[in-house]
């Protein structure tokens, strides 16, 4: 027993040895010069939530759509209830008509053939910087206009009619950000959206999970003055957000931290 114990050690030493010289440069990190790792403070264990899903509830729902689009991101219905709308990896909007998947607006005026279909999600990482990449959509069930946090072009909207959509605003107080992700509209029309990094965009997001760097921000963006500001600084990874029904305020998510936070 002690002789398969020291096999095993030696084993695992030699593992410790080749994932810390990674002579091959098979790390994801390989070649990154500026690379730093964060400290992300967890919340304490009393803070944790301990209620759980008893009936089992998200195993038991319904796949819908499975193998038909490629990287779906958030959804959203228009005014009339028509949808779902998503965002997919080669950089369109889609929505369903009730029969099929219709193209129905992008973010990209330089779309080619690099941005046709693939194999899988993960084949268009290369190319998303010019073909697009939109993650979160709402409806301004107002005007009907469909806003868009793209990865690269920023905080976008077309119309009810759809096509190429336009760039509302690609930075804050002078400081670009580079991964936006998912926002949301209060009553006045205001857009609250998370920028998840200044510094990683969304093709090296393993970069961004494995640092848990802090340039996140969360924005707001006022359609009337056409300013966007900073509310919140120092995010690790901020991600999705929800504003409440009666629009006194709004959630989203830390994703280095795991943790929801409300403004």
């Amino acid at each position: 027993m002690s002789r398969l114990a020291g096999v095993f050690a030696g084993v695992f030493l030699l593992l410790a040895l080749y994932c810390g010289l990674d002579p091959f440069k098979h790390s994801a990190i390989s070649g990154i010069k500026d690379f730093k790792v964060y400290r992300v403070d967890a919340p304490p264990w009393s803070e944790i939530p301990v209620e759980k899903d008893t009936q089992n509830l998200l195993q038991k729902s319904e796949i819908m759509f499975l193998n038909q689009i490629q990287g779906p991101e958030s959804i959203a219905f228009d005014p009339q209830g028509r949808g779902p709308y998503t965002g997919i990896a080669d950089g369109r909007i889609v929505f369903w008509d009730g029969e099929k998947w219709t193209d129905f607006a992008y973010t990209s005026a330089n779309r080619s053939d690099l941005c046709d279909p693939k194999p899988s999600p993960l084949s268009y990482l290369t190319n998303e910087h010019i073909c697009g990449r939109p993650l979160g959509l709402r409806f301004d069930k107002r005007t009907g206009d469909l806003y868009i946090a793209d990865a690269y072009f920023g905080l976008m909207k077309v119309g009810p009619e759809g096509g190429l959509a336009e760039t509302l605003t690609t930075d804050a107080e002078g400081v670009p950000g580079i991964h936006k992700m998912t926002w949301t509209l209060d009553d006045e029309g205001n857009v609250y959206f998370t920028d998840s990094s200044t510094k990683y965009q969304r093709r090296n997001f393993v970069l961004l999970v494995y640092s848990a760097e802090d340039s996140g921000r969360v924005l707001k963006y006022n359609p009337s003055t056409k300013q966007t500001t900073v509310l919140i600084r120092n995010l690790q990874f901020p991600k999705w957000s929800v504003t409440y029904k009666d629009g006194s305020f709004f959630v989203f998510c830390e994703s280095a931290k795991g943790r929801l936070q409300k403004y």
